[in-house]
């Protein structure tokens, strides 16, 4: 099942990693690093992906693969730690929801043999790179797998966003934001506020605002080699906000960036392909943050 051109199905460097925050998942973080010894996995390390020795370590080509044990808050920290190594990630599931992780908590016993077997296949997504400029200088940059948001802030008025396609105008926004997606992300916050869903496979940006007020309400689909600019007119606050990250404080006139990146996300997938469809009526028909089902 392994697929040519990935990487070899032997991964002798691996790290465990969990949120610091979640003593179970460090726990049961530790129970895997132990059962991949025992299976006979040469270099095995448990720690908190906070941890700045495994980010050393990551960014110096020392490992092979990363298995991330909470919810997708913690994915996307595994992979913004590991794309750039081209380092896939395994997600084992502690959170609520799912939408990137592949192995349930319980289940992940059963699925290791596989795993040293070369028994998977790697799916690869398109991420984004998102830079924040003010007067011709780049403030930040930051690579992204879901989106980039650009909102007001705690005041309740919206702001006005010129979104710009390839320096071409596309239109100006009255609204409480707009995001630039991914094929991933359009099952995240793009899906909340009434985009589309993209199969994680495609390699496009999806833009949609948040709230337009007598402006245009319908999402666009951009291909893979679009360069998208949101330029931000506001009296008050707005902010800039990756991948559910903290937000970064947005000046009138700031310009926020946003064009695919050189980085590609990797997961490791024992599911056949058609995975995604499975999960998104499962996660559609009951959401498990609401302690409800239907």
């Amino acid at each position: 099942m392994h697929m040519p051109g990935q990487p070899d199905s032997t991964f002798s460097r691996i790290a465990v990693v969990y949120p610091p925050q979640m003593p179970e998942a460090a726990a049961e973080g530790k129970h895997v690093a132990q059962a991949l010894r025992d299976m006979g996995a040469s270099r095995v390390t448990a720690a908190p992906i906070s941890n700045n020795d495994l980010r050393i370590e990551m960014q110096s080509g020392g490992l092979d693969l990363l298995i991330a044990l909470g919810g997708d808050g913690t994915m996307l920290r595994a992979v913004h730690l590991s794309a750039p190594q081209g380092v896939p990630v395994l997600g084992i599931n502690f959170g609520h929801f799912g939408f990137l992780i592949e192995v349930q908590r319980e289940t992940w016993r059963q699925r290791l043999p596989d795993l040293l077997a070369g028994r998977f296949w790697v799916e690869e997504r398109m991420m984004l790179t998102s830079e924040h400029w003010r007067g011709g200088q780049r403030l930040g940059s930051y690579q992204t797998l879901n989106e980039a948001v650009v909102a007001r802030g705690q005041i309740v008025r919206p702001i006005v966003v010129t979104a710009h396609i390839d320096g071409f105008e596309l239109t100006r926004y009255v609204a409480d934001g707009l995001l630039v997606a991914t094929a991933t992300g359009s099952t995240a916050y793009a899906l909340a506020v009434g985009g589309p869903v993209m199969p994680p496979e495609l390699r496009n940006m999806l833009i949609v605002a948040i709230a337009p007020h007598l402006s245009v309400d319908r999402a666009v689909i951009l291909p893979e080699g679009a360069r998208v600019s949101l330029s931000v007119q506001t009296t008050h606050q707005a902010v800039l906000s990756v991948d559910g990250h903290p937000p970064v404080h947005l000046e009138n006139s700031d310009e926020v960036r946003v064009a695919a990146s050189d980085h590609t996300a990797r997961f490791i997938r024992f599911e056949d392909r058609g995975y995604f469809y499975r999960n998104l009526t499962r996660y559609m028909q009951q959401n498990p943050s609401t302690g409800e089902s239907r």
